[in-house]
C-alpha cells in the first residue's frame, strides 16, 4: 500500500515538473532575446538557455506582442502582402534597423568601404607597377655582380608581398560591398535600398 502511494506520488511529481517546464517555456516564448557576437553577427532566440554566457551582458530583451484571437469589428487584417509602405511621418529617414540605426548609418558604411576599395586598388596598382619595374631591372642586370642581383631580388620580393597585401584588401572591400553589407542588412532587418547609391 505504501509502495503504491510512493509510485503515485512520484508520477504526480513528474507531472508537476513537466507542467512547470511547459509553463516556463510558454513564458520564455513571450520574450525575444537579441545579441551580437564577436564577429558582428546578430542572433535572435526565444530560449535564453541558448545564449552563450559571455553575451549575457549584451542581450536585448523584447516582448512579443500578443495577437488578438478575434480581430476587432470593422478593422481589416493586413497580412505581409497588404502592408502599406511608410508615408508621411513614417518616412524612410525615421525607419531603423533592429539596433536603431537608420539609412544614414548604412550609407556611411557603404561610403567607407567604397573609399577603402578605391585606396586599396590605387595602392595595388602602384605596388604592382613597382614589381614589374623591379623584374625588368633584374632581367637587365644579367652582367652585374651576384650581390647586386640578390639585392634586386630581395627588393622585388618585398614589393611582391606588398602587392599581395593590397590585393587582399581590394578583394575584402569588394566582398564586403557585394556580399557582406547586404547580408548584415538582412540580419539586422535594414532596408536593402539603404545600400544603394543615392
Amino acid at each position: 500500500m505504501i509502495d503504491q502511494r510512493g509510485r503515485v506520488m512520484r508520477r504526480l511529481n513528474v507531472l508537476i515538473m513537466v507542467g512547470g517546464l511547459c509553463l516556463i517555456s510558454v513564458a520564455w516564448g513571450q520574450e525575444i532575446y537579441r545579441w551580437v557576437d564577436d564577429k558582428g553577427t546578430l542572433h535572435v532566440t526565444d530560449d535564453p538557455s541558448l545564449i552563450p554566457e559571455k553575451y549575457w551582458q549584451k542581450i536585448q530583451k523584447e516582448k512579443v506582442p500578443q495577437e488578438p484571437a478575434v480581430p476587432p469589428a470593422g478593422v481589416p487584417q493586413a497580412g505581409p502582402a497588404q502592408e502599406q509602405p511608410a508615408t508621411g511621418s513614417e518616412s524612410t529617414a525615421a525607419r531603423k534597423d533592429v539596433l536603431g540605426r537608420g539609412e544614414d548609418w548604412w550609407q556611411a558604411q557603404v561610403k567607407a568601404w567604397k573609399q577603402k576599395l578605391t585606396d586599396a586598388q590605387k595602392n595595388y596598382d602602384v605596388a604592382n607597377a613597382a614589381v614589374k619595374a623591379k623584374e625588368k631591372e633584374l632581367q637587365e642586370s644579367i652582367f652585374k655582380p651576384d650581390s647586386y642581383k640578390r639585392k634586386l631580388e630581395a627588393e622585388r620580393k618585398v614589393l611582391a608581398e606588398k602587392t599581395g597585401e593590397w590585393g587582399k584588401q581590394v578583394e575584402e572591400a569588394k566582398a564586403m560591398l557585394e556580399q557582406g553589407l547586404p547580408k548584415q542588412a538582412e540580419e539586422y532587418l535594414a532596408d536593402p535600398n539603404w545600400l544603394k547609391d543615392k
